[in-house]
């Protein structure tokens, strides 16, 4: 809204006004405003849901403190989302496609988790919303970002195409222009996104596709939105798995979005993609105001949910904080890097999937399921003690405090080998 209202004055010179023009000022202001309203909007819902006794419920999994829990006030995620809004009403392009398509991300899943939140609190119902119904408005939001992406005429990516190719690449043009020869740069509906270790950091889901011809750009955007809609739902459910730990997702999440945050400004800013020789993305650049107010949402959030934790994020904050994230990587074609980036929460559901699949098998072959971690997700492994499993004995748990300080620091190393991966060919 200040961004708007700014430039609605701007025929009235005044000082400082201009500074609103640039992403990074405006970044950091969303980062501040999130912050702050997350510490008082935060201290004041706490107070809230502990006057209504909206506390978490926990099942005695034998783990060290874990009962020390009960009756922690839940569905703090609703601290999150409404200092995310602050941050980006104040101060993004709300007329800007990639800030439309997240927010509506945020609302759709902030509000699914809610409803979670509110069977397992108010339903006394432990097993909260199903997870049918869980992963269908999980496909829902996926399938709008994907159907986005692929009728949109904003979203675009800027290529380079030959002078001898540039008639034939013109019937796909939403709106272009020839910049030098013997070289045209275009805007141009594609499906490439990028992939470290190659040479032009590029790849094209078209060579995926078993048809040529006409068929051909059919199968490369089904393909396209396919991986799309499974990026989002896994982003999603390997949030709400990691979120087991006082302060382990919220720090993680940060973590996570300020990379994203940094890539999208470098792929909006067309100085800096070609610098870096990074695909450029034009509008992108504005998703660097959002990730920078979630980040600022996140760090205010972490005040009261770190260790000891004062409030939960529950699913309303750990559905619409993955969904962010998915969203994110596959706006700025950042999603094949998702498993290095996210490395924790990749773990974190492989961990899950891998426990199941195991216990599964070992009943079917022994007769009695067995376990491969002593608990999952990987986090509560640490955790336990007095339970063998197949990858070591019992053992005196880790601390909670030292388990997610522990996990941070994994996700900064992961944080900055991405990063890396900008310079290696």
């Amino acid at each position: 809204m200040i961004y708007h209202l700014f430039n609605y004055l701007k025929s009235f010179d005044i000082p400082g006004q201009g500074l609103l023009n640039y992403l990074s000022f405006r970044a950091m202001l969303a980062t501040v405003a999130s912050l702050l309203f997350a510490l008082w909007f935060g201290k004041k819902t706490i107070a809230y849901l502990q006057k209504k006794q909206i506390g978490e419920s926990i099942r005695n999994l034998g783990l060290e403190g874990q009962m020390s829990k009960k009756g922690t006030p839940t569905m703090g995620g609703i601290i999150i989302i409404a200092s995310i809004l602050v941050g980006v009403l104040l101060f993004a392009n709300l007329t800007n496609i990639y800030i439309l398509l997240l927010l509506g991300v945020t609302i759709w899943l902030g509000g699914l988790g809610f409803l979670d939140d509110y069977i397992k609190v108010f339903k006394h119902n432990k097993d909260g919303l199903s997870e049918k119904r869980k992963l269908l408005g999980q496909l829902i939001a996926g399938l709008g970002i994907a159907i986005a992406v692929w009728l949109s005429p904003d979203i675009t990516v800027m290529e380079t195409v030959s002078s001898a190719e540039a008639p034939q690449a013109t019937e796909e043009i939403s709106d272009s222009g020839a910049v030098s020869e013997p070289h045209n740069e275009y805007v141009v509906k594609s499906t490439k996104t990028t992939i470290p270790f190659v040479k032009s950091h590029e790849f094209d889901y078209k060579w995926l596709s078993p048809l040529k011809g006409v068929w051909n750009w059919y199968t490369k955007w089904a393909i396209y939105m396919i991986m799309i809609v499974l990026v989002i739902m896994a982003c999603s459910n390997s949030v709400n798995l990691t979120d087991g730990l006082d302060g382990l997702a919220a720090g993680t999440s940060t973590i996570v979005t300020i990379v994203l945050g940094i890539f999208a400004w470098l792929g909006g800013n067309i100085i800096q993609a070609d610098y870096l020789n990074i695909m450029y993305i034009p509008g992108s650049g504005e998703i660097a105001v959002f990730m920078a107010a979630t980040a600022g949402s996140l760090l205010g959030f972490l005040w009261y949910n770190s260790y000891p934790a004062q409030v939960f994020m529950g699913d309303t904050g750990s559905l619409a904080l993955g969904g962010i994230i998915g969203v994110c990587a596959v706006l700025i074609r950042k999603e094949l890097l998702l498993p290095l980036l996210c490395g924790i929460f990749f773990v974190e559901a492989l961990s899950v999937i891998i426990q199941r699949a195991y216990f599964k098998h070992s009943k079917k072959q022994y007769g009695t399921g067995r376990r491969f971690f002593k608990m999952a997700p990987i986090h509560h492994h640490f955790q336990k003690s007095g339970i063998p499993s197949v990858i070591t004995k019992p053992e005196i748990p880790t601390p909670e405090a030292k388990i997610t300080t522990r996990f941070w620091l994994i996700g900064i190393v992961l944080a900055v080998s991405t990063i890396a991966l900008l310079k290696l060919r």
